[in-house]
């Protein structure tokens, strides 16, 4: 979250974009997304929370997003598939040494510019809107 400008201000909107940014990444990538914070879970998105394909975790009380996500790598039969993103020198040498692929914080961050330029792109107007998401998303959040 670093990589957002102004994320310290209001660090549940940070969140918010981010989670947006990546349910796009996950759109023009196909790929499988789970993002770890530090810090309590947010009402709107409490752990294990999936918004368009992306799982939000959180740090285990007392602990750190880094220490959760030695943990989940550490724990997967299939580290070689993971990619973990992070520029913390501690974290990348434990996930790599471990099996995981590593690409830093700031290549992560170009590359969701890309994926959400794709997206914008490629957003059809005339594309239904999906109600069943949005329907579980707001029973999901209380709204």
């Amino acid at each position: 979250m670093a990589q957002i400008v102004g994320w310290h201000r209001d660090k549940g909107k940070a969140r918010r974009r981010l989670i947006h940014r990546l349910a796009q990444f996950v759109k023009v990538h196909r790929a499988k997304v789970q993002v770890v914070f530090d810090g309590s879970p947010d009402d709107e998105f409490p752990e294990g929370h999936r918004y368009k394909s992306v799982r939000v975790l959180y740090a285990r009380p007392g602990s750190d997003a880094d220490s959760r996500i030695q943990d989940l790598v550490e724990k997967s039969s299939f580290a070689r598939d993971i990619t973990v993103v992070s520029s913390d020198r501690a974290l990348t040498s434990s996930v790599k040494a471990r099996g995981a692929k590593v690409i830093p914080s700031g290549r992560f961050r170009q590359m969701l510019d890309e994926a959400g330029s794709i997206a914008s792109q490629t957003m059809d107007p005339n594309e239904p809107v999906d109600v069943e998401e949005w329907l579980e998303f707001f029973q999901n959040n209380g709204n």
